[in-house]
């Protein structure tokens, strides 16, 4: 059996959190956490009673990396502690399925049920067990589960024929159009440079217009549902599980979630990004990718 990392079974017992019986695997979780804004190494005490304060915090992914599913797990259970009053949002979880998502909560339908009646291996489709044992806890202590992403059909569509070719019952997938702003610059020059990588430059503008059109469209559903989720309840901590790509730099999801809130609120907004183990060329890209990044082996 992997052994504690000290630095984050140190946090917990510090914070008087009991360390769950069940497996973690924290020992992936051996490495340090950066505020690329100081470069300075954090202490995980200090980093996770500061998310805790939040109103949105990102824990950013690769979706393929079970690492980084256990460690959401691990600070999930940390921050309920410090914060009892917390949902998980999902990008998982296409939005059409949240009442599949609230019977599993409920104990109506079993693991097998909601990964058919959602359709998980279709619309997501990576290995059940990286997202099984969070919403386990969350359904084990009643937490509340939030369903993130639009329906594939509409990525699909867009993607091939433009967002014109939505019908008035698909458009409702969306957020209204005066809510959806294509850029900034920087992050349509960083996914023009993705796009061309992958397809290496056999693509023409109007495929990479698409591209991004329908990145945006995922950044702004996603954030306006969260959004959504704070005004609902303002005390309440909303944990985002979601890929890098859509939190580094605040460009996808969470400027999005700020645009939507700052004006709103009859208190400050608060938000934090923390990477999970990325690259070390990401690391290297100036203090405003996130506000944290945790790394390990």
């Amino acid at each position: 059996m992997i052994n504690f990392w000290p630095g984050l079974l140190g946090a917990f017992l510090l914070l008087g959190v009991p360390v769950q019986a069940q497996p973690l695997d924290p020992g992936i979780l051996q490495g340090t956490i950066v505020s690329p804004s100081s470069q300075q190494k954090q202490d995980a005490r200090s980093v996770l009673r500061r998310l805790a304060q939040a109103q949105v915090v990102y824990l950013a992914e690769t979706h393929d990396r079970a690492a980084d599913h256990q460690a959401q797990l691990a600070m999930i259970q940390a921050l309920h502690r410090l914060r009892p009053n917390l949902s998980i949002a999902l990008e998982m979880f296409q939005q059409p399925y949240q009442s599949v998502l609230d019977r599993y909560l409920a104990g109506q339908l079993s693991e097998t049920q909601l990964q058919d009646q959602s359709q998980y291996a279709k619309r997501w489709g990576f290995p059940w067990e990286f997202y099984a044992p969070i919403l386990r806890y969350a359904k084990a202590n009643h937490l509340p589960v939030i369903a993130l992403n639009l329906p594939s059909e509409i990525t699909r569509k867009v993607a091939r024929q433009g967002l014109d070719s939505l019908s008035s019952v698909e458009q409702q997938s969306l957020p209204p159009a005066a809510e959806i702003e294509l850029g900034p610059d920087a992050y349509r020059d960083r996914l023009q440079q993705l796009h061309q990588e992958i397809h290496q430059g056999s693509g023409n503008s109007n495929n990479f217009d698409r591209f991004f059109l329908v990145q945006v469209l995922w950044d702004e559903t996603m954030a306006a549902r969260i959004a959504r989720a704070v005004k609902q309840d303002p005390d309440r901590l909303v944990v985002v599980l979601v890929g890098q790509g859509h939190v580094a730099y605040g460009d996808g999801i969470p400027n999005r979630v700020s645009r939507r809130l700052q004006s709103q609120l009859n208190q400050p907004f608060q938000q934090f990004s923390v990477l999970l183990n990325p690259s070390p060329e990401q690391s290297q890209q100036g203090p405003a990718i996130a506000d944290y990044v945790w790394s390990y082996p």
